[in-house]
């Protein structure tokens, strides 16, 4: 039935169990479905909403005021695809303000419209954190229309029709297709992004939906990185002769993913290469040993998590994005636990046994979030260099 909603209403969330959330709608005009979480940083916006790792989610930004710093061409995070491989739709308190930032080359409400992802602005995000922090994160539509027409009954039954992203293998439609080298640094000031020099050990990045500053991180680490798609065999990767090998982060359940990727990673495993697993990469390296993922309730996604570290004692303020987590209860002989998360107990990092293998659930690239655990690339570094040096 047609909506009976207040005048000025030009947008909407709709959920799955009929709640409706009414505002301003903001970037593109339509409607999308999708997994509704929230976000608790306070800054880098553009970088959450092109990280691959939110393909098929709706995000809520706890932080009222949103869209101060702009959009530019350079802080995008995803490697490869369309707008489609990263977050459907945004949520905010306050109308994203005008941009007042040096690097901005449009503002936010601009950029949202020009990538197709639709914005709801003016709602109480402080109800709708609320909801999902006591239910779990619930399926819905966001929906928007300069004319403030729609079919609230329609909208709820798409929300419903919706399967949700368990079992779903996202890090295929996430992947680049072909091959390619990274040749870009992290940013500083006021040089910007750094240019890349040659490094002394190689890495292979199996990418699953990967961001960009795990790229410039290991680039500045001093590796040379090659990135390859998510489907390419082991022995393609090992016919490279790498120096290592990373599993990038990515959307989706990783238990479907892992159907076709644990092989895969088991003969990287077995033939002695350094392996380094981010995010989606942990949760894989986890299941293709024999661990088990699950579902969280409202994820983890945020700029804010603190990871102790369980050899050195040391707490890692981090920046965190992921919607599975690795079962603690399920770990096997051969997994070692490294870190953990101080919010709610859950698996944030492991070490194979007898193996130069590691991987963290969180995002040591820092993009947006804290620097704390950005070593992790130089560790891995390392690691690579020891293990050449002993080929050699």
């Amino acid at each position: 039935m047609p909506n009976d909603l207040p005048a000025g209403a030009t947008g909407v969330l709709v959920l799955a169990d009929g709640t409706v959330f009414v505002g301003v709608g903001v970037g593109a005009v339509g409607e999308t479905v999708g997994e509704v979480c929230f976000n608790t940083a306070m800054t880098g916006y553009q970088e959450i909403l092109t990280d691959p790792s939110y393909m098929a989610q709706i995000v809520t930004f706890t932080f009222p005021h949103v869209g101060n710093v702009g959009t530019n061409v350079e802080d995008l995070e995803q490697v490869a695809g369309t707008a489609e491989t990263s977050a459907r739709g945004a949520i905010f308190r306050d109308i994203p303000t005008a941009p007042a930032n040096w690097r901005a080359d449009a503002d936010l409400p601009t950029w949202l419209e020009r990538r197709g992802v639709i914005g709801l602005a003016g709602i109480d995000t402080r109800a709708l954190t609320r909801r999902i922090r006591e239910h779990g994160m619930p399926h819905g539509v966001i929906a928007h229309d300069p004319h403030g027409r729609f079919d609230i009954d329609a909208l709820v039954a798409k929300a419903k029709a919706w399967p949700g992203l368990e079992n779903e293998d996202l890090a295929t439609p996430a992947s680049t297709l072909q091959s390619f080298e990274w040749r870009e640094g992290v940013w500083s000031w006021p040089e910007g992004y750094a240019g890349a020099e040659d490094g002394d050990v190689e890495a292979v990045v199996v990418d699953y939906g990967v961001k960009r500053n795990i790229l410039r991180a290991l680039a500045s680490a001093g590796v040379k990185v090659t990135v390859v798609p998510a489907h390419t065999p082991a022995a393609e990767i090992l016919a490279r002769r790498p120096d290592g090998v990373v599993l990038a982060n990515g959307p989706g359940d990783p238990a479907a993913t892992a159907q076709w990727a644990a092989p895969e990673i088991r003969a990287l495993i077995d033939s002695g290469t350094p392996l380094f697993g981010v995010c989606l990469g942990h949760q894989l390296l986890a299941l293709s040993v024999g661990g088990q993922t699950r579902k969280m309730e409202q994820g983890h996604h945020g700029a804010n998590h603190p990871v102790k570290d369980l050899d050195t004692g040391k707490v890692e303020i981090v920046s965190m994005n992921h919607g599975f987590t690795v079962s603690r209860e399920d770990l096997p002989d051969t997994l070692e636990e490294t870190h953990v998360s101080l919010f709610d107990g859950t698996n944030a990092g492991l070490r194979l046994k007898g193996r130069p293998v590691f991987s963290v659930q969180h995002h040591p690239e820092a993009s947006p979030g804290p620097t704390d655990s950005l070593g992790v690339f130089r560790r891995f570094a390392d690691v690579m260099r020891n293990a050449k040096k002993g080929r050699g």
